[in-house]
């Protein structure tokens, strides 16, 4: 940025101290809170967000200097929540993404199940050959999805973003009720808890298994 383009002395200044009157705010609004899914907690949490995040650009440009606070932004937490206080049931939405690094390994361990599927079964094998589409159709009706986070490597996959979200109803659906499109009422104000794993978290320490990030819906 140009010396023209920076923020003045001044206006670092007011953005400190707007910090500061952010930090009141919120911790008012922790004191005062009705509830666990109170609303203005939640705004206030997100005013303080904003503050920081403000402050902390203005400190840069100015200054070549940073806060040592890694506030989560809005688009990062989830809203409040709004289901039933004593859910009766609940849906377990997982998301797991992979990549085929090796299809080699892929095909000759989905064959290798087919096989064993057809000595045990005394009837015809399912023939993988060179499809990739069929590898991993014999290799997720042989196993279950867990089962495979476990062993991705050995099935010549590498692991991406995973995501597990638990959110709460107050009844079952109608059986068959969603099986067309499972996620499209996936409702993030319904999340009771979820668990991210992604590199992204630990992208300054690649040696380290990836953070694993819990946030509470409720």
């Amino acid at each position: 940025m140009s010396d023209a383009a920076q923020p003045t002395a001044a206006e670092v200044r007011a953005a400190a101290e707007a910090v500061k009157a952010a930090l009141d705010h919120h911790l008012a609004a922790v004191e005062r809170r009705t509830g666990d899914d109170d609303a203005a907690v939640y705004d206030a949490f997100n005013a303080l967000a904003a503050a920081a995040e403000f402050y902390d650009e203005l400190l840069y440009d100015r200054y070549d200097e940073v806060t040592p606070f890694e506030i989560p932004g809005a688009e990062d937490s989830l809203p409040p929540y709004t289901g039933p206080e004593e859910p009766n049931a609940l849906s377990v939405l997982i998301r797991r993404d992979y990549a085929v690094v090796e299809p080699p390994r892929l095909l000759a361990q989905a064959q290798r199940i087919a096989d064993l599927d057809q000595d045990e079964r005394a009837g015809s094998a399912a023939v993988v050959g060179s499809s990739v589409h069929a590898a991993l159709g014999v290799l997720f009706g042989e196993y279950e999805p867990d089962e495979i986070a476990s062993r991705h490597a050995e099935f010549g996959l590498e692991e991406g973003d995973s995501t597990l979200w638990v959110t709460a109803a107050e009844e079952l659906p109608d059986a068959g009720e969603w099986l067309g499109a499972p996620f499209d009422d996936a409702d993030p104000q319904l999340v009771v808890c979820r668990f991210d794993v992604s590199a992204v978290f630990d992208e300054d320490e690649p040696d380290e298994e990836p953070a694993r990030m819990v946030v509470d819906g409720s």
